[in-house]
């Protein structure tokens, strides 16, 4: 059975994780695409019904559902809410997360497991109860990993491990669904670093704040990915192409990745910054939340031509083509002439009557031009001798 997505215009979105950075950006994206309903997931009650109250309107209605994704009790409320309220949906984005930063020999074993039940079992119970609604009326189901689940990064073990488990359930999920000949499409969402509240969000046992690697990249940039995949079937996206090179350097150069982020690895992570310690730590509850960006400085890069290439595949490939064959034009073409041989100079054709050539035999090896022909000979030659 082909996969069924609606227009984003007539959907109902559930969002994971939507009280701040992600997915407070895709449920803006949606917003201004005119989205039929969202239903935001998050801690926060407090945050959540605010953001839901300004995202409501005009042809959009936004609900909040307080809830925990490392209780599957509760996403099952969410999906109940959902099909109450709008009755059904069309799209399930797991976007919730949490993040430790540290060496993994001094962070306690309590928290490594309560990071898998928000990152890993969160995405797994969102995803089997999106899967059982959306196998009868087609939909698609978008899981946000990240280009750490092809490389994991030094000081953040724990979430690069989830992370690698996301996109292996994520796969597995895909494959499933389609021998079953079920309506959904599965996509994985792989950020760079992007420029969220995830680094003061963060439980940190590092000696100074935290930051992302850069470059980082606009959070909008995978807000767009989010909204596409929820009427494009697509099976990856990868937002930022300095994240791509990691994970593409650490198959072909594994042991040369591992030294460059054992020598980077903690000054590229951290920062003399002051953050907001009312973020600080939602590891087990939630902190402050609202914000689509850190409060750290500088600006994020707002395109990333890596995605742009994903979303339209044929125009990029018409134009690399169209690149190509300029450049060729412009620097082939001339150096092939340039190494062109030389043709040798055209020899004017011979006459006919030049053509055949006998011999007197008569000693004197003079030429002569075949029968009928006038002789040229001038009257002091005289005749011709007699052959003997």
């Amino acid at each position: 059975m082909a996969v069924r997505q609606k227009p984003v215009e007539e959907q109902v979105i559930v969002i994971t994780g939507a009280s701040s950075g992600i997915g407070l950006a895709t449920a803006h994206a949606f917003r201004s695409r005119g989205v039929k309903g969202l239903v935001l997931v998050a801690r926060n009650e407090e945050a959540l019904r605010s953001i839901a109250e300004e995202l409501s309107g005009g042809r959009t209605c936004a609900i909040a559902v307080t809830a925990d994704v490392s209780r599957r009790e509760d996403l099952e409320r969410v999906a109940r809410t959902a099909i109450d309220t709008f009755g059904g949906f069309d799209t399930w984005v797991n976007d919730a997360a949490v993040a430790l930063y540290g060496n993994v020999a001094e962070i306690p074993i309590e928290d490594q497991r309560q990071l898998f039940e928000v990152n890993y079992w969160g995405v797994v119970n969102g995803s089997m109860i999106a899967a059982d609604h959306l196998r009868h009326r087609g939909g698609t189901i978008v899981n946000v990993g990240s280009v750490l689940s092809e490389r994991a990064m030094i000081l953040q073990t724990q979430y690069s491990a989830s992370k690698h488990a996301v996109k292996a359930f994520t796969d597995g999920l895909r494959m499933e669904l389609e021998s079953q000949e079920a309506p959904v499409a599965v996509t994985l969402v792989k950020p760079s670093s992007i420029d969220t509240p995830y680094v003061e969000h963060a439980r940190n046992y590092l000696d100074r704040e935290t930051a992302v690697p850069p470059p980082a990249y606009d959070p909008h940039l995978v807000a767009k990915a989010i909204v596409f995949a929820a009427e494009h079937r697509r099976r990856e996206i990868t937002i930022g192409l300095s994240g791509w090179v990691i994970g593409a350097m650490g198959k072909v150069a594994p042991r040369l990745v591992d030294k460059a982020m054992e020598w980077t690895g903690h000054g590229s992570q951290t920062t003399d910054h002051p953050e907001r310690p009312g973020m600080r730590d939602n590891l087990y509850q939630a902190r402050e939340d609202g914000d689509i960006y850190s409060s750290l400085p500088g600006e994020p890069r707002k395109t990333s031509l890596l995605l742009e290439a994903q979303l339209h595949p044929f125009v990029s490939a018409a134009i690399l083509a169209g690149i190509a064959a300029g450049v060729a034009a412009l620097f082939v073409a001339p150096l092939m002439g340039a190494r062109r041989p030389r043709r040798p100079p055209r020899r004017r054709p011979v006459p006919r009557y030049q053509r055949t050539v006998r011999h007197s035999g008569n000693g004197h090896d003079k030429r002569v031009l075949g029968p009928g022909h006038v002789s040229q000979r001038s009257a002091r030659e005289g005749r011709p001798q007699l052959r003997h």
